[in-house]
């Protein structure tokens, strides 16, 4: 790579190119620099054919180069005449220095998009200068910033008063315009750092809050405007609170209801179970000691069973048995009006739901009763005779 002496009066500096910001102080500084030890990197140049140089990297070497009187500076003069190699070569190298705005990068990205000449995709721009795609997105979106905001964007993370860096206006980019620069510019006065600025982009965000009250807003300071995030993301979160507790509380009336439905199903279920089955076997005993076998044996003794000793000690022994088979059918018939007396309580306490087979049960139990009456005064008449 040769480096040649050049007279600063044939070099020309490139207007189109990607750095344009200089900060004065930094140029006198580089200066006083070159003044005092020489320049330790030569600028690169291109010639133009005409005996003139441009610039491709190295203008603020050029400049301070400039401001100390030096008559000659060292170059390399490339031969590249391709003006998108040019330009990428350009931000490639300005990539590399923390002075590069985020501002400045962003535009060059833009161009390269965006300019007849280029036109490249983010795709291309990412593999050529080895930055993500996202990186590339990221400083695409300062570019929605006004021009009020765009000159205070500073490289860094360092927050300083009426500067802003990326980091602040990302959580910004989204909203409106005709909030997004006000809040900008708020953040560089007032100095705001990112997590502020993030509460405020969040406040002016919410759908819930009036474009009016938004206005309003845009009046106030930083420190009002996160006084003013602090109310209502209290008042949120009690709002949430409040909203969480209702539904635990109809979840939990919901869940109590099915179990008393439940249990009123059960009780219902066990209760007409228990109320059939012994009126049914009270029926079948009472059935047995109205059948005509056992009337024929309390009925009078025949002429022939009269005559015989032995028949009628037969009788005897019937009836003796008769009568200890009528302490067990007592037995049940107490156990039949208890349950009834039990499915008289479910029905006036209302736990008994289903009216119509009730209803049908009693009927069939009143039945059985009339019909066991008339059974028991056969027996008396029978026994009397």
């Amino acid at each position: 790579m040769d480096i040649t002496l050049i007279k600063l009066s044939l070099i020309d500096e490139d207007k189109d190119q990607p750095r344009y910001q200089f900060n004065q102080e930094a140029l006198e500084e580089l200066a006083s620099s070159i003044q005092e030890i020489g320049l330790l990197s030569p600028i690169k140049v291109r010639d133009m054919g005409n005996g003139r140089y441009k610039i491709i990297y190295g203008n603020r070497r050029y400049k301070a180069s400039q401001m100390i009187g030096l008559d000659s500076i060292p170059c390399i003069v490339s031969t590249a005449t391709d003006e998108m190699d040019i330009y990428f070569e350009q931000i490639a190298e300005n990539l590399n220095r923390e002075d590069f705005s985020p501002i400045e990068e962003a535009e060059a990205f833009n161009k390269l998009m965006n300019d007849d000449r280029f036109r490249s995709s983010i795709k291309l721009l990412s593999s050529k200068l080895g930055k993500p795609e996202a990186y590339i997105k990221n400083k695409l979106e300062l570019l929605k910033f006004s021009n009020a905001v765009k000159k205070l964007i500073v490289s860094g993370t360092q927050i300083r008063k009426d500067c802003l860096t990326e980091d602040q206006l990302m959580p910004l980019k989204d909203l409106p315009m005709e909030y997004r620069d006000t809040l900008a510019l708020t953040a560089a006065r007032d100095e705001l750092p990112v997590s502020d600025v993030k509460k405020i982009a969040k406040l002016f965000k919410d759908k819930s809050i009036s474009d009016a009250t938004k206005e309003k807003l845009l009046l106030k300071n930083g420190s009002g405007l996160i006084e003013t995030w602090s109310v209502f993301e209290q008042n949120r979160k009690e709002k949430l609170a409040r909203e969480k507790q209702r539904q635990e509380q109809a979840q939990l009336a919901e869940q109590r209801k099915a179990e008393e439905q439940a249990q009123v199903e059960t009780e219902s279920s066990a209760s007409g179970s228990q109320a059939q089955m012994p009126v049914r076997t009270d029926e079948q005993a009472f059935a047995a000691a109205a059948s005509p076998a056992a009337t024929a044996t309390i009925a009078a003794p025949s002429n022939q069973e009269a005559k015989e000793p032995e028949a009628q000690m037969r009788q005897v022994d019937s009836a003796a048995s008769l009568v200890l088979d009528k302490a067990s059918y007592s037995l049940t018939l107490d156990q039949a009006l208890a349950e009834a007396d039990m499915l008289l309580e479910l029905i006036q306490a209302g736990t008994m739901q289903q009216l119509d087979s009730s209803e049908q049960l009693a009927n069939d139990m009143l039945i059985k009763l009339q019909q066991l009456q008339e059974l028991w005064r056969s027996i008396m008449r029978a026994s009397q005779a």
